[in-house]
């Protein structure tokens, strides 16, 4: 194997500590050097939980005076960093991954794709459910033909404003939708292929919020005719992400928070016995996973994709062709016009 990528996180919210950082740790492809933040003293507190990891309190790489120890970043930051960081890593000569919103527009978005093209240096997006274990089993299933040829696919997500959310989120384009819409297009993406938005309407918030009470969005696909829609609602008094894929032989439906697949079969005539064996295997299914999942997740050890997506960019890094495909800069770039794509042609009602 190679030798281990140098690395820094910048950025040191929920995501930085609670994503990146384990999912660099658990990895023998990455050797973390440093971390960075803004705020005075929070960058100083993460390191001192590690042996040999450096801190800098900065806004811009130039300030951080060990930077020439490393060979690529991780951006954890509020998007409205993304770009300036982006490309001055790329500058430097550094490979970056950066979290999703990707950037605040089309424009920044193809900057910092034009900046990593100059540079010849990976740039990468952390579109991580798609390499999930439930996003996984569902396309097994898609592949061995246990789900039929698709009849229709659709993702849903309710968000209850109480949630822990991040404090920026109403400063950007269409709020909460643009920083949680990324993940919802890419499962779509990743069934059917890149996506076409055919109609977009938004219910504008009741609340005088940035953040609609509803957004609903229907897409086209190359290569068929299947309905494929989204609906986000960010006034429930739940916080559930679903995606459902429907087939001749049965549904797929993929439980993002918890991680959690279930495959239930066509029930045909909808009889008494047919809904109580939906019913029996949904809740075996359901139950099962809780465990399969849980465990992980109160050991740390529940990554949603996050070790895959860190895995493919050292792999790119270190020049093997392909590795970072589903989360290159092209990918980031189709999710990114996507969603400016429904802000800006979106009806209001």
């Amino acid at each position: 194997m190679a030798e281990p990528l140098r690395i820094a996180v910048v950025g040191l919210g929920w995501v930085g500590q609670a994503r990146h950082l384990p999912s660099l740790f658990a990895s023998d492809r990455f050797r973390l050097v440093g971390v960075i933040d803004r705020r005075e003293g929070r960058a100083a507190e993460v390191a001192a939980r590690y042996k040999g990891v450096r801190s800098a309190t900065a806004s811009r790489l130039a300030d951080v005076p060990w930077m020439d120890e490393v060979d690529a970043i991780s951006v954890a930051t509020a998007p409205m960093a993304h770009h300036d960081l982006v490309c001055e890593a790329l500058a430097r000569g550094l490979h970056v991954i950066t979290e999703k919103p990707f950037a605040m527009s089309p424009v920044e978005g193809e900057a910092m794709v034009h900046a990593a093209a100059a540079a010849q240096r990976t740039l990468a997006v952390v579109h991580n459910f798609q390499f999930a274990r439930s996003m996984k089993r569902l396309h097994a299933d898609l592949a061995s033909g246990r789900i039929g040829a698709l009849r229709s696919i659709r993702a849903v997500q309710v968000g209850n404003p109480g949630r822990r959310l991040p404090t920026w989120y109403e400063d950007l384009p269409l709020g909460l939708f643009y920083d949680e819409s990324p993940h919802l297009l890419y499962l779509l993406a990743s069934v059917v292929g890149p996506l076409g938005l055919v109609k977009a309407v938004s219910r504008e918030s009741r609340k005088g919020l940035n953040t609609p009470d509803q957004v609903d969005a229907w897409f086209a696909a190359q290569g068929t005719d299947i309905p494929i829609t989204l609906s986000c609602n960010f006034e429930s008094s739940l916080s559930e992400w679903y995606l459902m894929v429907h087939g001749e032989h049965g549904v797929g439906v993929v439980d993002v928070f918890r991680d959690i697949y279930l495959r239930l079969r066509n029930d045909g005539a909808h009889g008494t016995a047919d809904v109580i064996r939906t019913s029996l295997s949904a809740t075996a299914q359901h139950w099962w996973q809780h465990i399969a999942s849980g465990i992980p997740h109160l050991t740390g050890r529940l990554r949603y994709g996050n070790d895959e997506v860190f895995d493919r960019f050292a792999r790119a890094a270190r020049g093997e062709a392909g590795a970072a495909a589903p989360i290159d800069a092209a990918a980031a770039l189709r999710t990114l016009a996507l969603q400016h794509s429904v802000i800006e042609t979106r009806d209001r009602v």
